[in-house]
């Protein structure tokens, strides 16, 4: 999949799927099963930056993408010059630079300068017929409800959830083809740490991960690593190590069945289930207790899952 910079150029004669897409939901799935039907190469237009963390980061976006199918991805800075840009202007660089034979969005899409551009303004100006997907089927809505009116998915309820730890609701809004039906992942890079793990029989990788990713609250979490050895069952810590005295936020994971080296490589950690608070145990050997229980109980959910 080819990575392009906002002004570079696609010259293949392409279907174009626009909107903010930080990541893949289950109504950014739903655009592109329409894309699909074109029978041509598929782009994707992203918003890189804004306010806040991302839900996904640049270099999980381009992941998830390319396992869609997408031949290219379009980046759009959020930058003060390009958020200011007319929405006709925007368009006028775009439909330069991207080869488009047909036009995909969401009704709701917004863009250009204090996001007044509109889908009936991409019809008018667009170079190419555009399928313009109502919000019902280009956002499944859910059944739960909020103040008795439903809610369809959207970036800032993924977010929400995850901020909230609605581990099991944000993965019921994004698109499903990861390790056990979980969708949202934490990429890094396996980075040395102090190795105090495997004093005490529990070796952990220790992940790098971007100050941009917006990460679930902290605690210990049940779940999966896919890594460049294959696939293991988890248990991530996200946060402090009282125990050692250690009070920055780390990320470490715990891979049931795995031996072995993996420094520097990128791995995948899929949080599913919240397991407890960060704690502060008395010594290694009562941490060392608590962890075989949560490995128990991490070795009866996978196979209640299989």
């Amino acid at each position: 999949m080819l990575t392009l910079g906002y002004g570079e150029k696609f010259s293949s004669p392409c279907v174009l799927v626009m909107g903010g897409f930080d990541g893949l939901h289950l109504g950014h799935r739903a655009l592109l099963w329409r894309a699909a039907s074109a029978g041509l190469p598929i782009g994707i237009t992203t918003l890189l930056g804004g306010k806040g963390k991302m839900l996904f980061t640049r270099s999980e976006r381009e992941f998830l993408f390319a396992r869609a199918g997408a031949a290219f991805v379009y980046e759009i800075p959020f930058t003060d010059e390009v958020m200011s840009t007319p929405a006709e202007d925007f368009l006028r660089t775009l439909f330069s630079d991207v080869a488009v034979k047909k036009v995909i969005c969401g009704e709701d899409f917004r863009f250009g300068k204090g996001a007044c551009g509109t889908p009936a303004l991409l019809k008018q100006l667009a170079p190419c017929p555009v399928e313009v997907v109502p919000i019902l089927c280009s956002a499944p809505v859910r059944a739960e409800t909020e103040g008795g009116c439903v809610q369809k998915i959207s970036a800032s309820a993924c977010k929400k959830y995850l901020s909230d730890g609605e581990l099991s609701l944000l993965n019921a809004c994004l698109e499903t083809q990861d390790l056990y039906g979980s969708a949202y992942f934490v990429q890094g890079t396996v980075e040395h740490g102090r190795q105090v793990g495997r004093t005490y029989g529990f070796p952990t990788l220790n992940l790098s991960v971007s100050a941009e990713k917006m990460l679930p609250p902290d605690g210990v979490y049940g779940g999966l690593c896919a890594t460049p050895a294959g696939d293991f069952p988890t248990i991530v810590n996200i946060g402090a190590r009282p125990t050692f005295g250690v009070e920055e936020r780390k990320i470490e994971a715990y891979l049931d069945g795995f031996s072995g080296d993996l420094y520097g490589a990128t791995v995948r950690v899929y949080p599913v289930e919240f397991y407890r608070g960060i704690l502060k145990f008395a010594d290694a050997d009562a941490l060392k207790l608590q962890l075989q229980e949560d490995i128990e109980r991490l070795r009866r959910s996978i196979v209640d899952r299989k």
